[in-house]
């Protein structure tokens, strides 16, 4: 299994991937630049192709996480500057040799015609491939959302990624958090979920896992991340039967649960491999 975290780039992108090492994490997720801020940033390419050697070398996995303002169902005015922005975060993850760029799936834009969002979404992904022909990909990432809400379903992010032109460079991110706070894994029904993935395709272009644990029950629509140990209503047996499925075990496990000085993310790994490094 492989386990990791998301790591700060303070100290460069070669800086979060030794810090990964030094933690005895196989992976790691980092956003590319300031998480606020839709910039678009002059890096450093000595700094993100150490990175690249370094994870080679170590066989260390890489994410990296598309800024919180990045929105795929953008306002008019800002359509230009996400899509801008994205190119940008897709170079930055490209020569850090990382498999893609998780973006977090579209909103409702419109009461009266459903099909409004995802449309908007298909074609701010359009826009955004057709001039990208780097190695990552767009990795987009299930909501948490009330049962019902948008970017839900398997179904939506299957649908959307076969709509695009280039659907090869889409691939997906799955958020156990978001899945639990949506109903769309309630804890029991894993087996119904893997037959589901099959029969639409979704598992084989699955590329990382989000590992959180969910503050508030299964439904509530509410994300909120709460550590895998405790203070979550996410049970470990549960996190077992996903921990030994087939179309997961090959892939990086990411931790974005809250931690402190005295529950690092370096004691999380730990545990995580000692009750299922060798599932």
């Amino acid at each position: 299994m492989k386990f990791g975290c998301h790591i700060s780039i303070k100290d460069g992108y070669l800086g979060a991937a030794r810090h990964a090492l030094s933690i005895n994490a196989s992976a790691f997720q980092y956003f590319p630049k300031n998480p606020r801020s839709l910039s678009i940033k002059q890096y450093n390419v000595d700094d993100v192709e150490s990175c690249k050697r370094f994870c080679f070398e170590h066989q260390l996995i890489s994410i990296s996480h598309t800024p919180y303002p990045t929105n795929l169902t953008p306002v008019k005015k800002k359509k230009e500057q996400i899509i801008e922005s994205l190119l940008n975060d897709l170079v930055i993850t490209d020569a850090c040799g990382s498999v893609g760029a998780v973006v977090h799936f579209g909103n409702q834009i419109s009461e009266t015609n459903p099909l409004a969002s995802y449309q908007l979404m298909i074609e701010m992904l359009n826009s955004v491939l057709k001039r990208w022909n780097g190695q990552c990909k767009i990795l987009l990432e299930n909501n948490a959302g009330k049962p019902g809400s948008i970017g839900t379903t398997l179904e939506e992010l299957v649908q959307v990624r076969n709509l695009c032109n280039d659907p090869e460079k889409i691939g997906f991110c799955f958020d156990t958090c978001h899945a639990f706070a949506s109903g769309l894994w309630n804890g029991e029904n894993w087996q119904e979920l893997q037959t589901k993935g099959t029969e639409l395709g979704y598992w084989e272009h699955l590329e990382v896992i989000h590992l959180n644990n969910c503050k508030y029950p299964t439904g509530s629509g509410i994300d909120r991340h709460a550590p895998i140990f405790h203070d979550g209503f996410i049970k470990e047996e549960q996190f077992s039967v996903l921990m030994s499925a087939p179309e997961l075990k090959h892939l990086p496990f990411i931790l974005e649960t809250p931690h402190t000085d005295s529950n690092s993310h370096e004691e999380d790994i730990k545990q995580l491999m000692t009750r299922w490094g060798s599932s």
